[in-house]
């Protein structure tokens, strides 16, 4: 297992922002990873834990502890059962099964960061979301200290969260399994309109997996959600903030204010969520309450392909780009009385 001291992790993020780590491990095998873990807890050692970075905002100053980076690899297909290691590369592992020709992630393409990541965040886009084809994650319980299977209805998946979220200090993912779908090369049915629309059919029919892959990656690409080295907008963490799910006296609060601002014709993006709640859009959010495409003028600011992203434009530091995400939370709730909630997770530091 590799280790280094007074370690760099800015370059293991897609921000590319952080101080250093004062030990940064490297496993590449279940085994290191949970021996790695095991001694950090046995001698009461902080510790962070790293997969692709994508979903990570890490202070200037750095983490004073043990970053544990998971390199892991395996990719088991066996009929329609997946099984990744934690390590694994989430994009790649989907171009993967599309090649194979099932069905159940496809839509999941171009997503950075590693197949570990996904049940922890309950990761999902373009209508599809992993806890619909999870059946199992293998983790090591740190409360415990042994290594555990979860089947999904042990998980806790809902939007964005999930039991692994909930408790973060408790579980490792190790390991991910999915159940894919055979369906002769073609795709789920399409389940988000925008995928619909660019494709030329209609909600809810199947099309080639492959082209509904492409058409995603294209989408993505367009709203700087690629990773692209030479592009600053895609040095971010994707989208900064969840959708707001508002209760039904938050939501007629929130039309009103549309309504005064914006006028009584305007509409705002509105869809069912769980317990008769109302999901918006933040990205609908921050554009309405004046934080446009490219907005800022220093080191950090909104990208100016899609207004969800903050981006680091190449000189940021972390403190940066947290005064733009409080500045954008700050406006919001003052313009629409609706508070977002940052979708990485911080690391010393905290909006």
């Amino acid at each position: 297992m590799q280790e280094l001291h007074d370690a760099p992790l800015a370059p293991l993020t897609t921000f590319r922002l952080g101080g250093p780590a004062t030990r940064l491990l490297t496993a590449t095998t279940d085994a290191e990873v949970v021996a790695a873990v095991a001694e950090a807890d046995a001698s009461g050692t902080p510790l962070l834990v790293i997969g692709g970075g994508s979903n990570l905002v890490i202070g200037d100053k750095g983490f004073d502890g043990t970053a544990l980076r998971i390199a892991t690899k395996g990719f088991t297909l066996s009929g329609t059962s997946l099984e990744l290691a934690a390590g694994e590369v989430w994009t790649d592992a989907v171009a993967r099964t599309v090649e194979a020709g099932l069905a159940g992630i496809e839509c999941l393409a171009g997503i950075p960061g590693s197949a570990g990541a996904t049940p922890i965040q309950n990761v999902g886009a373009y209508g599809q979301e992993v806890s619909s084809t999870i059946t199992e994650v293998v983790a090591y319980d740190r409360h415990t200290r042994e290594t555990v299977t979860l089947p999904n209805a042990e998980c806790s998946f809902s939007y964005r969260h999930s039991r692994f979220k909930a408790e973060p200090d408790r579980f490792v993912v190790l390991r991910v399994r999915f159940a894919l779908e055979e369906a002769g090369g073609l795709s789920a049915p399409l389940a988000y309109p925008e995928t619909a629309r660019a494709m030329g059919v209609e909600q809810g029919e199947r099309v080639a997996a492959s082209a509904a892959r492409e058409t995603v990656l294209k989408l993505r690409a367009g709203k700087g959600m690629v990773l692209e080295p030479d592009d600053h907008d895609t040095w971010s963490a994707g989208s900064f903030f969840t959708n707001p799910i508002l209760d039904e006296a938050a939501f007629q609060d929130f039309l009103a204010r549309v309504h005064e601002r914006l006028g009584p014709d305007v509409t705002p993006p509105a869809f069912p969520a769980e317990d008769g709640r109302t999901k918006t859009s933040a990205a609908w959010l921050i554009d309405r309450a004046g934080f446009t495409k490219g907005y800022g003028s220093g080191p950090a600011r909104i990208s100016t392909k899609h207004t969800l992203a903050l981006t680091n434009r190449g000189q940021a530091t972390t403190e940066d780009l947290l005064a733009l995400a409080r500045e954008v939370v700050a406006g919001v709730h003052a313009a629409f009385g609706v508070t977002l909630v940052n979708e990485p997770v911080t690391v010393g530091v905290a909006l």
